[in-house]
């Protein structure tokens, strides 16, 4: 079982982000048709979202206020809680292939900005050209940051492997009007991802700033390990992130034992699933 998303917001999808979304279904899918690890198939997903630029991330990842495009990637597998993130990443087409490296490649959790980069090149990730920083007067970037309007596009996806493991990753270019050295939810293991055997797998979207304060995806699993199914486990804290941060977000949440959910608090979600029976099933009005 795959699941992918978009990015949840005010925004229905276009025809061309349906099709990508179903092609990232299919690649994910077929992996795990042959055995795949259900890490790899996740990243699999994703890159295809990245590599569309039809979504905020990868290509299609916003500049921040300074003209930067800075970008922010995380991936984690249930089986030993591995997991791997980058944040404030430049010039690399596919950060959350960064972030499974940083997972497979080393003992650290998350790598962060120049050093990221520099981690990508050694790895010789396909790069792209990078915007300079332009010298913007601070005051100027935070009035503007001030009057941001939130329009989502992070990429995610949580998938079930043969062997009943579970992993969950996303990757992102932040939200409209960004300061410089913004990080969001995304590379934030917890609040945009989170996935255990014991509980299952979730991959977040939404304005990061609520998803961190809740630490909206180890929360929802904390419910899944009781015993709550995960539309219950996945309403409750969309709930509570609304009433008590006025908070916006959409959700993948997959059960180890295939059971699963869509949902989200925005008018629209870009999302999908595929067991593999069928053609895959994607939409942006899940409830």
């Amino acid at each position: 079982m795959i699941l992918a998303h978009g990015g949840a917001g005010r925004r229905s999808m276009s025809g061309a982000q349906r099709e990508n979304l179903r092609a990232a279904l299919e690649v994910g899918y077929h992996l795990l048709e042959r055995g795949a690890p259900a890490a790899a198939a996740v990243e699999q997903a994703i890159r295809v979202l990245e590599r569309s630029g039809l979504f905020n991330a990868g290509l299609g990842a916003r500049l921040q206020l300074d003209g930067a495009r800075r970008m922010d990637a995380s991936i984690m597998e249930g089986r030993g809680l591995r997991a791997g993130a980058v944040a404030s990443m430049e010039g690399v087409v596919h950060p959350i292939t960064a972030a499974r490296l940083v997972m497979e490649e080393t003992d650290h959790v998350l790598l962060v900005g120049p050093m990221a980069t520099r981690f990508a090149k050694h790895f010789k990730l396909e790069r792209r050209r990078s915007p300079a920083p332009k010298q913007v007067p601070y005051d100027r970037m935070l009035r503007r940051a001030r009057l941001a309007r939130q329009r989502h596009g992070t990429v995610g996806a949580v998938a079930l492997d043969r062997c009943g493991t579970v992993a969950a990753g996303a990757s992102t270019g932040g939200i409209a009007r960004m300061l410089p050295g913004r990080v969001g939810d995304t590379p934030l293991i917890g609040c945009g991802v989170y996935a255990d055997n014991h509980a299952g797998a979730v991959s977040m979207t939404g304005i990061g700033e609520g998803i961190i304060r809740l630490v909206a995806a180890k929360t929802i699993c904390d419910r899944l390990e009781k015993g709550e199914t995960p539309a219950s486990a996945a309403r409750h804290v969309l709930k509570m992130l609304v009433a008590r941060i006025q908070g916006s977000a959409g959700t993948l949440v997959l059960a180890p034992d295939g059971r699963f959910t869509i949902t989200h608090v925005t008018p629209h979600m870009a999302a999908g699933w595929w067991n593999g029976k069928g053609k895959p099933i994607v939409g942006d009005c899940f409830r």
